[in-house]
């Protein structure tokens, strides 16, 4: 394998974003809100159980129907607390696994797709790489940068969220078991599930947007896990996040391996 060559091309990608304010900025303003605004605002829900209305009736009503192993590790906190602990440890889990997804996305939009519009895709192709050299590269610039920025991510959340619970619960919450295996074990799986899809993708279209675009949909997963929790089907468990994401390596395993049999240059040149 040609390491120096591989080594150049991820350098040259990450220093390719850094100068691209179509990627650099979604890559700091979304973290920023799902990982500093929005959970800054739960220290402010514990009044909510002071208005009147059905805030506490609603809580109640999603306890009852809740799993036991959620009841249990409520117990103890008063409806006001419950409230913080549900939304930090919780609700707000997998907004947290969107970021890893969103940076690996937005990178890997722009890899092929990106080289097309900045004109300087021929000559990538003309470099001493192999095919599969080739689109490894490629894959290893977003996913390196979407773990580092998930991992910063995790850190930032977690004085953010220890500072709200300091406020309203006068205890530390993070990190625990839940969120290290979030952070250093679910979210890098998914990570690497975006990009292989998105960077086959980029391979095929003309430009950044619709790669993205195109690519965005595997934030749906996501999605449903989030509806799961607030309908009160299912809840994040440390023991869920770990079969989660070996379910998502072995899919990392199949897409790359489908990645390496259906690139090839001499096609990508072909769309010059």
């Amino acid at each position: 394998m040609n390491l120096p060559a591989l080594e150049a091309i991820v350098r040259k990608d990450l220093t390719a974003v850094a100068r691209s304010r179509a990627v650099l900025i979604p890559l700091i303003v979304v973290p920023v809100l799902m990982l500093v605004l929005i959970p800054a605002l739960v220290a402010f829900a514990p009044r909510l159980a002071e208005l009147p209305g059905s805030t506490l009736s609603q809580l109640q009503t999603f306890l009852e129907r809740a799993p036991a192993g959620l009841k249990a590790s409520l117990a103890g906190y008063t409806p006001a607390q419950q409230i913080v602990v549900m939304s930090l440890v919780y609700f707000l889990a997998p907004l947290y696994l969107i970021v890893p997804l969103m940076v690996s996305s937005v990178i890997a939009a722009d890899s092929f797709a990106g080289e097309k519009e900045r004109k300087t895709l021929e000559a990538l192709l003309y470099t001493p790489t192999s095919d599969r050299e080739l689109f490894l590269a490629k894959a290893l610039s977003p996913w390196l940068a979407a773990v580092v920025v998930g991992l910063l991510g995790f850190l930032v959340y977690t004085l953010v969220a220890n500072l709200v619970s300091l406020l309203t619960l006068d205890r530390l919450l993070f990190p625990n078991a839940l969120w290290l295996a979030l952070a250093f074990w679910l979210g890098p799986a998914l990570a690497g599930l975006s990009l292989g899809t998105t960077v086959l993708v980029s391979a095929r279209v003309n430009s950044f947007q619709e790669a993205f675009q195109l690519g965005g949909v595997i934030v749906l997963p996501v999605v449903g896990l989030l509806i799961g929790q607030v309908t009160g089907l299912m809840y994040f468990s440390v023991g869920l996040v770990l079969l989660l994401g070996l379910l998502v390596w072995i899919l990392d395993a199949a897409v790359l391996h489908l990645a390496f049999r259906l690139f090839r240059r001499d096609q990508l040149a072909a769309r010059l």
